[in-house]
């Protein structure tokens, strides 16, 4: 049987948890929203409050061991989205990118860049403010991303697996 899709959140520092809230109740998917301080989320049986000890990366460790591959995870955390796509599960920042095979490279590089000018002194800035077309632009990719991995998973119920294919011989075959 398939897994079914969840949205599982870094939610400590999330600005779009409200999104995340509407698009899941939308497409009627089990969100759960993990942190290491409690959060008033909306009362609903979709939605699961997970809050974990405090301490380093532990929210982090949470959803890295449990993320499917039908799970979208929600984090700006690179070394999170790193562990969570070798477990093929997809990745969203709350921006609306994707990290996925192709631009964790990348992502990942311009994080140490940035890392390091903040720690020269070079960069003072940490995030750049985050706005209404951000939010737009984060619900637009959520939901591409809900429908392609509900798109995947119905192919792959309809498609026969190797081990259920059924050879008819054809006049010729030689067995």
């Amino acid at each position: 049987m398939a897994e079914t899709t969840r949205l599982l959140v870094d939610a400590d520092a999330c600005p779009v948890k409200d999104e995340i809230y509407r698009v899941g109740a939308r497409y009627g998917l089990k969100t759960v929203i993990v942190a290491n301080s409690w959060m008033n989320i909306p009362q609903s049986p979709l939605i699961e409050r997970v809050v974990v000890p405090e301490g380093p990366d532990v929210a982090d460790d949470w959803i890295a061991e449990q993320a499917t591959p039908a799970d979208i995870v929600i984090t700006n955390d690179v070394p999170l989205a790193v562990r969570c796509l070798a477990k093929q599960t997809s990745v969203l920042r709350p921006n609306g990118e994707e990290i996925d095979e192709r631009s964790v490279g990348m992502v990942s590089a311009m994080r140490d860049l940035m890392q390091g000018l903040r720690e020269t002194g070079a960069v003072t800035t940490y995030n750049p403010s985050f706005g209404k077309a951000d939010r737009s632009r984060f619900l637009s990719a959520l939901d591409t991303l809900i429908v392609r991995l509900r798109r995947k998973a119905a192919l792959a119920r309809t498609v026969p697996s190797s081990s259920q294919t059924i050879h008819r011989p054809v006049p010729g075959d030689v067995p």
